[in-house]
């Protein structure tokens, strides 16, 4: 690898890491389509709720909505920029990990509270989500900050 002085920073990078892999681009299609289909799923079922929906109902209907909505918009980005996800990239999917499980657990349990039963694998289901995307969120943090100290380790 050269020191050549008009390489650009994509080129930079192309030459460190290849293209988005087979696997990434196949999760960025998988989180495209999920989205996607986990909106329209919501809308639909919003939409053919029969008489007026108390509003509390409506905001959960409408964050899922968007959490969905979300997760389709980051899938549609990681496939068009076609270059490897960069450790703030990680990051911010570790935290929308984060908030979606967090925010649908919370749903889940109200939903089977209010109906009296299945509480127990509602909390336990959503706090293994939780505690899954946590555990991603924080390494995706630690990975950052250990490219951050050696890009100021480079003087960069």
């Amino acid at each position: 690898m050269s020191d050549e002085p008009g390489m650009s920073a994509e080129e930079m990078i192309g030459r460190l890491e290849g293209a988005l892999s087979p696997w990434r681009r196949a999760g960025g299609v998988v989180a495209l389509i999920a989205g996607v289909a986990g909106a329209i799923f919501v809308v639909l079922l919003w939409a053919t709720e029969p008489g007026p929906l108390p509003g509390h109902t409506q905001l959960a209907f409408a964050l899922l909505t968007g959490f969905c909505l979300a997760w389709a918009g980051h899938g549609g980005w990681v496939i068009a920029r076609r270059v490897p996800l960069f450790a703030l990239d990680r990051v911010i999917a570790g935290w929308l990990a984060v908030a979606a499980s967090t925010v649908t657990t919370a749903l889940v349990v109200a939903v089977a509270a209010g109906r009296g039963a299945g509480v127990i694998p509602a909390v336990v289901g959503g706090i293994t989500f939780i505690a899954v995307s946590a555990v991603v969120t924080v390494r995706a943090h630690a990975v950052r900050a250990a490219l951050l100290r050696r890009r100021r380790e480079l003087g960069a």
